[in-house]
């Protein structure tokens, strides 16, 4: 194993068996979802501190990951994800559907192994930069680093309507007033049905340019982490939409009106 894989690995290890650890003690399932926007920056902060902060590539990298988990960390605060009972609702719908050997073993291999198995992976572009330390920046990274953070905001600003929508949700149901459709679909979301999940998915995509800057060669393994992502947030999308069209029947009608991901205007 390469020397440089050595920390990130030990670090993904222990926090990977602490959540697992956690879940069966307080039969809760949320801890990956607690680490899931602080992890993956200390892995790519790893490498920038084993090349001594002197790499610009590796230090924009760590500076654009950091940036990533203080907005996802924020928004997940805010939403009570931090706080006791927490835990996200898909869980126990999911548990309903298993027995309970079923479960653990879900629990084991999916939450906890392959989940923090991915959040490895999708830091890897870092340890591809890495390889290629000492590599002057150029066009290709300034041009990652403005899309990282126009994707960036892009995702602060789906979150924020999407918070605020849930804010005057509450408080109409609270005035005896319900929400009429159950969703948002305006704003951003009316233009993709998760524009935060694409959002999210590209900036990491993006994050694969800096080792291609680095090389000068566009294929790059390291990608593989953003591919898993994204087959994960496909999956993810569609349970969540399962669950919404169950409850809100005009959904179905804003399903197909709204491509799922990729954004396009709106009809």
């Amino acid at each position: 194993m390469p020397a440089e894989l050595v920390l990130p690995l030990t670090i993904a290890v222990v926090v990977a068996v602490l959540c697992w650890v956690l879940s069966l003690v307080f039969d809760e399932y949320s801890w990956v979802d607690r680490s899931w926007s602080i992890v993956p920056e200390v892995y790519v902060g790893t490498f920038a501190f084993q090349a001594d902060f002197a790499d610009a590539r590796l230090n924009l990298m760590f500076a654009l990951t950091t940036l990533w988990g203080a907005r996802l960390t924020f928004n997940y605060a805010r939403k009570g994800g931090y706080a006791k009972g927490g835990e996200d609702y898909r869980w126990r719908i999911l548990k309903a559907r298993m027995t309970s050997w079923q479960w653990q073993l879900f629990n084991i291999f999916f939450i906890h192994l392959y989940q923090h198995t991915l959040l490895v992976l999708i830091a890897l572009p870092a340890w591809a930069a890495f390889q290629h330390r000492g590599t002057p920046l150029g066009v290709v990274d300034g041009v990652a680093a403005v899309l990282f953070l126009v994707l960036l905001i892009g995702e602060f600003i789906a979150d924020q309507q999407q918070w605020n929508f849930h804010q005057e949700k509450k408080a109409r149901q609270a005035a005896g007033s319900p929400e009429p459709k159950g969703f948002i679909d305006t704003g951003l979301w009316a233009w993709s049905r998760h524009p935060n999940f694409f959002c999210e998915i590209s900036q990491w995509w993006v994050l694969v340019l800096f080792p291609v800057a680095a090389s000068g060669t566009i294929l790059q393994p390291t990608a593989l982490g953003a591919f898993l992502l994204t087959l994960l947030f496909f999956g993810s999308a569609w349970f969540t939409e399962s669950i919404t069209a169950s409850k809100y029947p005009a959904y179905a009608d804003y399903q197909r009106r709204v491509p799922q991901l990729l954004p396009r205007p709106p009809r």
